[in-house]
């Protein structure tokens, strides 16, 4: 049996990879997805000079607290029998290559993702991630490798007008949900966009998958930001963030609901280890008990700082092997 598969959102976790903890702030100004960090974190960003500085430099506290998060995860995870991965550090050279806008290596949902036997590379629509692919190609190729499974790559994004042209296409694994043979993409103009969409649909319908495009608030990145598939006729969700409403393949599911201000929060950004264990932070107990209630285990881990870049456990993941076989 290949060990490169994803079944569901919440089929059983088996092999997974986890984020490294590295970020700098760009030498010029400040990146454009700062609108996604808490009013909090802009506070505590502009009291200091951050301009070209390593975050763990800046703010060491943080940093350790950061990387502390990610080991808790990584125990709770192998508490359960998942095998944990992590991509290499970010070379000297690459730090320095960065250095201008500013690099990240810190949340390995978007650089790639998968759908079935499929290893995908994703394309991210802001400049400074566009390279968070490196550190992690070298564990895809040897994957690739060593399983039976499909190994590409969308077109680099269409640079004709300039890096931020909005033609892409942009595809982002925080946008890609996949149930069985049906994959939600969402798109908001802020991360994927209609021809990242197209592109997979493309290729997916090859292999019988369906591709189906969730237009999302303005004010989402990701479509895990404001859905998270719990088990099969469970979610959490923020309808207000779905444009178009629940997609129709989900419409009769059981709905814990979450409000708008708390999806910025990374209220949806949990992670399934099954359909019958969750992971979410101690933040969102109201979230866990409503669970509890429903026959789910919830596994807490302090994520504040994860979720102060902006991504949580979701954020910090992506399977390799999901599966209930």
């Amino acid at each position: 049996m290949t060990n490169i598969f994803v079944k569901s959102e919440f089929a059983p976790l088996k092999r997974v990879v986890m984020a490294q903890s590295e970020f700098a702030f760009p030498a010029k100004e400040a990146p454009t997805d700062d609108e996604f960090l808490t009013e909090e974190t802009l506070a505590l960003y502009a009291s200091v000079d951050t301009l070209g500085k390593n975050f763990k430099d800046v703010f060491p506290e943080r940093q350790q607290q950061w990387e502390l998060e990610r080991a808790n995860l990584k125990k709770v995870l192998e508490k359960y029998g998942v095998e944990v991965q992590v991509p290499r550090r970010l070379t000297d050279y690459e730090k320095e290559v960065g250095k201008e806008d500013g690099y990240s290596n810190f949340f390995v949902r978007d650089p790639f993702f998968t759908i079935g036997h499929f290893l995908i590379e994703g394309s991210l629509r802001f400049p400074h991630r566009r390279n968070e692919i490196l550190p992690v190609r070298n564990l895809l190729a040897q994957e690739a490798n060593e399983n039976q499974c499909f190994y590409v790559s969308i077109p680099k994004p269409d640079m004709a007008d300039g890096l931020d042209s909005e033609a892409g296409p942009f595809l982002e694994g925080g946008d890609v949900l996949v149930l069985d043979k049906t994959v939600f993409v969402g798109n908001s103009g802020l991360a994927s966009n209609k021809n990242g969409v197209q592109w997979l649909r493309n290729l997916a319908s090859n292999f019988d998958y369906t591709v189906v495009e969730v237009p999302l608030h303005p004010t989402i990145l990701h479509l895990d930001c404001a859905l998270s598939l719990v088990r099969e006729g469970l979610m959490i969700v923020c309808e207000e963030a779905l444009i178009d409403g629940i997609p129709k393949q989900l419409k009769d599911w059981d709905k814990i609901h979450v409000s708008l201000e708390n999806a910025a929060k990374l209220a949806t950004n949990g992670l399934p280890i099954n359909e019958e264990v969750y992971i979410t932070d101690k933040e969102f107990t109201w979230i866990g008990e409503q669970l509890a209630k429903r026959g789910i285990t919830v596994e807490y881990v302090d994520f504040t700082i994860s979720r102060s870049f902006g991504g949580s456990f979701r954020c910090s993941t992506q399977p390799l092997l999901r599966t209930d076989l």
